[in-house]
């Protein structure tokens, strides 16, 4: 089985695949302390807990991360406690497919590579990649599968947060969707304002981008994925389909691509 690994600045996703299909996955917080033994600990606990591999190893690793720290955690743990198993790490000098068209090719996160891979692969192109995590990022995919440029907004729960610090007599609250959009008391005010901002902000901004990336917005499909994706995915009008297991995709096909 293919372990794959999404190493993100809040949490770190974790998915097992069986050929395609993602059978087991997990979702644990990002902490930049943890050492590669501790990791190592960490995913032994996770996937001794799992049914499905009590007669199955792993047989083969794939890691993208937006945190340096983590990844050099990562691939401590690999070659300390996984050494036989053939791993490949998200980085520049790895067979991903996707020409990038940035002014520093360098500066774009493993991820967001990642998810255009797997966005082109799955629905074709051109496409927009929209992923609620720490940032909303925003990303766009020609219909040569090119990398053309991005938009990164702040996400959802650093909104909160900071909406949450700054008023006094505001907190944080659970992120579901209200009775309706004219809320009757201040908790349901605060998820109207946040659910259907965001999901405005996600169709303004898709609106702008489609103008430029295609003369037929029809043929443009708007991909989201991310931890806060259900959230939105059904009040931005934007939005077509919703994986959320976009990243790990990606991760299978670089793997694919780069072990043979």
């Amino acid at each position: 089985m293919l372990l794959t690994i999404d190493v993100g600045n809040t949490h770190t996703v974790l998915g097992l695949f069986e050929g395609e299909e993602v059978i087991e996955h997990w979702r644990i917080a990002t902490d930049d302390r943890r050492t590669a033994d501790e990791i190592a600990v960490v995913l032994q606990g996770l996937l001794d807990q799992s049914p499905l591999l009590k007669n199955t190893d792993v047989d083969g690793i794939a890691i993208c991360s937006t945190v340096p720290s983590v990844l050099n955690e990562m691939r401590e743990m690999c070659r300390r406690y996984y050494g036989d198993v053939p791993a490949v790490v998200v980085e520049p000098g790895v067979r991903t497919g996707v020409p990038v068209r940035m002014d520093n090719p360098k500066e774009v996160g493993s991820d967001r590579i990642v998810n255009a891979l797997a966005a082109i692969t799955l629905y074709g192109g051109p496409c927009i990649v929209v992923d609620f995590g720490t940032a909303t990022s925003f990303d766009a995919v020609s219909a040569r599968g090119e990398y053309v440029g991005a938009v990164t907004a702040p996400g959802i729960e650093i909104s909160v947060d900071a909406l949450a610090s700054a008023g006094a007599q505001l907190h944080k609250v659970e992120l579901v969707r209200p009775r309706s959009i004219i809320a009757k008391n201040t908790v349901e005010a605060l998820q109207a304002g946040i659910i259907y901002g965001f999901a405005g902000q996600v169709d303004g901004i898709v609106d702008r981008m489609i103008a430029e990336l295609s003369d037929d917005p029809d043929e443009v499909t708007v991909v989201a994925t991310g931890s806060h994706a259900s959230l939105v995915a059904d009040e931005a009008r934007s939005i077509d389909v919703h994986e959320p297991w976009l990243t790990l995709i990606g991760l299978r096909l670089v793997y694919q691509r780069n072990v043979t």
